[in-house]
C-alpha cells in the first residue's frame, strides 16, 4: 500500500434520508448512509501517476499502510477513538500521508469534532493543495455546518481539478446542500449536471428525482425515481418512499397503493411507512 492510493471520501452511494427544515417546508434528502461512511474515491488528477509496485514502497509506506487498513476498518465500525490510534501511529512513520490526514479529518467530523476535523483538513491542503477529494470532504463538512459559501468556494476548487475522476459525486453533494440551504433552483442544476456524468448512480437519481419533486416537476421527478425502483438491488424504503409520494401528485391512486404495499411488505419498521399511515406526506 502506497500514500497515492484512494482516500476516504465523506459520501456512500447507498441513499439514507436526512431530515431537513428551510422556511415553511420540511422535507427528507436522500445522500448518505452513516453521514461520514469512508468510501473510495479515484486518486485525484494532481495525485496521478505511474502505478507503484511493491519494490517501490519504502519500509515506511508498508507499516503506515498496514496502520491505515486498521483505522480505516475500526472507522467503519464506530470505534472511533482506536481508529484514531491507529491514525497516529500512522502519520508517525509518514507525518505527510495524505490519506491519514483526510481520514483523520473524518473521523472528528464522525465525532462532532468540527474543529478538530476542520485543522486536519486544513493541513491537508497545506500538503496538496489541489486534492479534489480532500476539497471535495471539506466541502461536505462546511456543508454539514450550514457554512453555505465556504461549502461552494471548496466544491468548485474540487470540481476545477483537471482530470477529477469523479465529478458527480461532487455535483450531487454540492446539489443537496444547495438544496439543503433554500437554492433549488441551483440545486437542479447540479444534480442534472451530476446525472449526466453518472446516469447510473442511484444516489444522484434518488436526489434528482426529490429536488424536481420539490419543484414541482412531477412527471420528471418520476421518469428517474423509476430508474432506480425498476432495480431491485437499488430501491429502500426511502426510493419507494418517493415513489409514492410523487406518484399521489400525479394523482395515481393505483401505483400509490401498489407502493404502499411494497413499503408495507418490504419495509415494516420504517419511519416511511409510519409516515404513510400517519398521511404525512411533506414533511
Amino acid at each position: 500500500m502506497n500514500d497515492r492510493k484512494a482516500i476516504p471520501v465523506l459520501h456512500s452511494e447507498r441513499p439514507e434520508p436526512i431530515p431537513e427544515s428551510r422556511a415553511s417546508a420540511s422535507w427528507l434528502f436522500a445522500l448518505v448512509l452513516t453521514g461520514f461512511l469512508a468510501a473510495c474515491a479515484a486518486p485525484s488528477g494532481s495525485e496521478r501517476s505511474a502505478p507503484r509496485t511493491d519494490s517501490d514502497q519504502t519500509e515506511a509506506d508498508r507499516r503506515a499502510g498496514v496502520r491505515m487498513e486498521l483505522a480505516a476498518g475500526y472507522f467503519s465500525r464506530g470505534q472511533f477513538n482506536t481508529a484514531l490510534d491507529e491514525i497516529k501511529q500512522a502519520l508517525a512513520v509518514k507525518p505527510d500521508m495524505r490519506e491519514a490526514l483526510n481520514l483523520r479529518a473524518l473521523v472528528y467530523a464522525a465525532m462532532g469534532e468540527a474543529k478538530l476535523a476542520d485543522d486536519s483538513f486544513k493541513r491537508a491542503l497545506v500538503l496538496y493543495p489541489n486534492d479534489a477529494d480532500t476539497l471535495h470532504n471539506f466541502a461536505w463538512l462546511k456543508c454539514q455546518q450550514q457554512r453555505w459559501a465556504e461549502a461552494d468556494v471548496f466544491f468548485n476548487q474540487a470540481l476545477a481539478q483537471a482530470n477529477y475522476r469523479a465529478p458527480a459525486r461532487s455535483l450531487m453533494a454540492r446539489g443537496v446542500c444547495e438544496a439543503r440551504s433554500g437554492r433549488m433552483a441551483q440545486a437542479e442544476q447540479s444534480l442534472a449536471k451530476a446525472f449526466e456524468y453518472d446516469p447510473g448512480s442511484p444516489a444522484v437519481a434518488v436526489n434528482y428525482a426529490e429536488v424536481l419533486y420539490r419543484n414541482g416537476q412531477y412527471q420528471r421527478a418520476q421518469f428517474y425515481i423509476k430508474r432506480v425502483n425498476g432495480q431491485p438491488e437499488q430501491s429502500n424504503a426511502q426510493s419507494l418512499w418517493l415513489a409514492l409520494r410523487i406518484e399521489r401528485r400525479l394523482g395515481n391512486t393505483k401505483t400509490v397503493d401498489e407502493l404502499g404495499q411494497l413499503l408495507r411488505r418490504g419495509y415494516p419498521q420504517s419511519p416511511e411507512l409510519q409516515a404513510l399511515d400517519s398521511g404525512r406526506f411533506d414533511e
